[in-house]
């Protein structure tokens, strides 16, 4: 292989890579957002004078898509590798947490996964970072049987010392 072509598919690996994540970290913020219902609210004595005909008034912020709707957090979040983590969140209209993906078929980043309450209202999971991941990003998901949720798990060697 020669060396152009090696730089041309690794960068493809890395923009590749680099998209994905900026898709699935603009789905989060958005379904978080959506979620929490943290839109301000203008009221009614301090909204401006109203606006032309031809103005279309904004529409109200879009739902998530039915089958991802589940909210999933995780804390501490950067981790470091062996480190415990703790997921919770809730199924936003699902049955109940189900299953845990921690990372891509092939490179998992999480292990010894354990449901702790399947509550669709607020679940919790735990977890363990496997040793075999270094600083980076992946991403974790959840199945609540009918909606899903995915957030980014930040990993974080420490530094000599800590």
């Amino acid at each position: 292989m020669s060396v152009k072509s090696s730089v041309l598919r690794h960068g493809r690996l890395v923009v590749g890579t680099a998209l994905a994540a900026a898709v699935i970290t603009g789905g989060t913020i958005g379904v978080a957002a959506a979620a929490t219902g943290d839109h301000p609210v203008v009221p009614v004595a301090a909204a401006a004078p109203a606006a032309p005909a031809a103005v279309a008034a904004q529409p109200p912020a879009e739902q998530p898509p039915e089958g991802a709707r589940a909210i999933v957090k995780i804390d501490p979040n950067p981790a470091a590798p062996g480190g415990d983590i703790t997921l919770t969140g809730n199924c936003g209209g699902g049955k109940g947490l189900k299953k845990v993906i921690g990372g891509f078929p092939g490179h998992q980043i999480l292990k010894d996964i354990k449901i702790v309450d399947a509550n669709p209202d607020a679940f919790k999971a735990t977890a363990k970072v496997t040793t075999k991941v270094g600083n980076g990003v992946g991403p974790v998901m959840v199945d609540c049987d009918g909606e899903a949720g995915v957030t980014l798990l930040v990993t974080h060697t420490p530094a000599a010392g800590e």
